[in-house]
């Protein structure tokens, strides 16, 4: 009994040693199968970038402000008090509308002097006029009776005197009257003024008086609305110096705003200012852009950030530039700008240097002309990062 004891010890012994090396066998195979050679481990590292086709845009970025491309300041020519404001902000007006009156009373009183001194001088000269006549006829009258000499050489040269005296006054009075008219002129302009009409189509987005304010418009023109244009904008951007030279009326342009959603709205450079302004020693110029806005989902003094569009290309290969190591001057030719990048080949423990030339360039990417092709990998300039974060964009193998 003892002896079959041992016999079945013995074999529980050898059980347990064939499972343990069993069990060793399998996990050495596991390690040596999962462990990714150096060519996968070049692959996968994240210090790397793989070629692939996308698009890419060169642009310049700017700072702007949204104001109507269309607009006038409504004032008034006339002082007095605003009497009564017929429109609101936000009313639409038409060219030729009536939108405010100024007391009109002083202005109409001017008028009404006016043509009463013309009145006066009209009667005086028909009065004039009638002694023009009479001393027409005295004075014939006494160059016949002078051939008689019924009357003296002294009588005849009185009664021309007459006539000349009296025709020199009624060219006075006359002038006098043209001078009222002048007046009355004028001031029946003033007394058109107190009534003020929209001189352009619109809509009413200012108002600076209130009805019953006193305006004075000796100094300066008083300004009482502005009416604007609202169904094209412009975006009066603020673009650094040393971009604007490749910037050109034209161009295209695209531009978001704060709460838009991801909405672009597109439009083109219509003008670049050329006096700059300088904030803090920088100097900015004003670049203008024209833009839609026919579903006035654009307001007077939105923020914009602009895109100023310089090249685009579709479908091409892109590489990040953090992975562009040295610029070669001596070998840049008509396919683009020569630098040197240095490729991830599988199997090969050091990268490949090569020469390549690229296109358009922004921030980010740079588009390759030549020198690369899809699903190689370029090593990048930078040190390496966390596992597992992928901050360029590009797909992993």
């Amino acid at each position: 009994m003892q002896a079959n004891l041992a016999k079945s010890s013995h074999a529980r012994y050898w059980i347990v040693g064939l499972l343990i090396v069993a069990l060793s066998a399998v996990g050495g195979l596991w390690l040596y199968f999962s462990k990714p050679a150096e060519s996968d481990q070049a692959l996968t590292d994240e210090t790397t970038a793989l070629i692939a086709s996308g698009d890419i845009e060169e642009n310049v970025t700017a700072q702007g402000k949204l104001e109507p491309k269309e607009y006038v300041d409504v004032g008034a020519q006339v002082t007095g008090q605003l009497q009564t404001l017929h429109v609101a902000i936000g009313d639409v007006v038409k060219t030729g509308q009536l939108l405010a009156e100024i007391d009109p009373r002083l202005y109409a009183a001017r008028v009404q002097a006016d043509e009463a001194r013309i009145n006066n001088l009209r009667a005086q000269l028909v009065e004039q006029e009638a002694l023009i006549l009479f001393a027409d006829r005295q004075y014939k009258r006494n160059q016949k009776m002078y051939l008689t000499k019924a009357v003296s050489q002294e009588a005849l040269q009185n009664s021309e005197t007459n006539i000349k005296a009296a025709m020199a006054k009624a060219d006075s009075i006359r002038a006098q009257i043209q001078e009222i008219e002048s007046t009355l002129s004028g001031d029946r302009t003033n007394l058109g003024y107190t009534k003020i009409f929209a001189p352009m189509d619109g809509t009413v987005v200012q108002q600076s008086a209130r009805a019953g304010q006193t305006l004075n418009s000796n100094q300066q023109t008083p300004t009482i609305m502005q009416l604007a244009k609202l169904d094209k904008m412009t975006v009066r951007a603020q673009t650094a110096e040393a971009d604007i030279m490749r910037i050109k009326p034209g161009l295209p342009v695209y531009f978001t705003t704060l709460g838009s959603e991801q909405r672009r709205w597109q439009g083109i450079v219509r003008q670049v200012l050329p006096t700059p302004e300088v904030l803090n020693n920088v100097v900015l110029y004003n670049v203008l852009v024209d833009v839609d806005n026919t579903d006035r989902q654009l307001m007077t003094g939105m923020s914009a950030q602009l895109f100023f569009v310089l090249g685009e290309a579709k479908n091409v290969l892109i590489i990040p530039v953090n992975a562009l190591g040295k610029r070669l001057l001596e070998q840049d030719n008509e396919q683009g700008t020569a630098y040197r990048v240095k490729v991830v080949l599988a199997g090969k423990e050091e990268p490949q240097e090569r020469v390549i030339h690229i296109g358009l360039q922004n921030r980010r990417f740079a588009e390759v002309r030549d020198g690369l092709a899809v699903g190689e990998r370029v090593k990048l300039n930078l040190p390496p990062v966390k596992k597992g974060n992928s901050q360029y964009g590009y797909p992993r193998l």
